[in-house]
């Protein structure tokens, strides 16, 4: 049975709701980082980055959220969260998956700390301005990402925006708002995010 270790105020909220997506048996193992479990120790044996979330299915382990995402969705191609491989939407959709731990939340991230890359010209991200017309540019007008079908694509970016609105890094657009209103009424996002929601209240 796969692992995964998870705590609800991190990027495992993410794969968190993957999983409840795709209604797959899966073991959660809930990490503290506040005591030195053995648990605690676990991850940081199989990931020395002792970050969350970590999936483990068998011999294969699997870090960062937009990873474990795609690995998921390819897993359980017959989820349908996931483009069959031989699709043309497959550049899509892997745009959506890495674009936003790649260059839509550095960008934010340090925008909310104040911070300016020297020469943003040479930086992976950008700058915000850029990253703000590209999220608007890519969020869809009505439906998913990719259309009719809620993909993986929509858990990763449709999930990236809807915590960067909640943690006041992003002022979101009348388009972003209501993509992110769509996403919150999916059965599986509320099942995983009720605790984050209060969390934060």
């Amino acid at each position: 049975m796969m692992k995964h270790y998870y705590n609800s105020m991190s990027r495992a909220i993410t794969t968190d709701w993957m999983l409840k997506e795709l209604d797959v048996q899966h073991e959660q193992i809930n990490i503290n980082f506040s005591e030195d479990s053995p648990e605690l120790l676990d991850l940081k044996t199989i990931n020395p980055m002792g970050k969350l979330p970590t999936l483990v299915d068998g011999e294969c382990v699997i870090t960062e959220a937009a990873a474990i995402c795609a690995y998921l969705g390819d897993k359980y191609l017959e989820k349908k969260l996931a483009p069959a491989v031989e699709s043309s939407q497959r550049a899509e959709y892997y745009r959506y998956l890495f674009i936003t731990g790649n260059t839509i939340e550095p960008a934010l991230t340090l925008a909310a700390s104040n911070i300016e890359h020297p020469n943003s010209a040479t930086a992976g991200w950008g700058d915000k301005t850029r990253v703000l017309a590209t999220i608007e540019a890519m969020t869809p007008k009505s439906d998913w990402t990719l259309g009719d079908e809620f993909t993986a694509a929509d858990v990763v970016f449709g999930g990236f925006l809807d915590s960067a609105v909640t943690f006041g890094m992003l002022a979101p657009s009348p388009k972003v708002e209501a993509y992110i209103s769509r996403i919150q009424q999916r059965p599986a996002y509320k099942q995983t995010h009720k605790s984050f929601g209060e969390s934060i209240s």
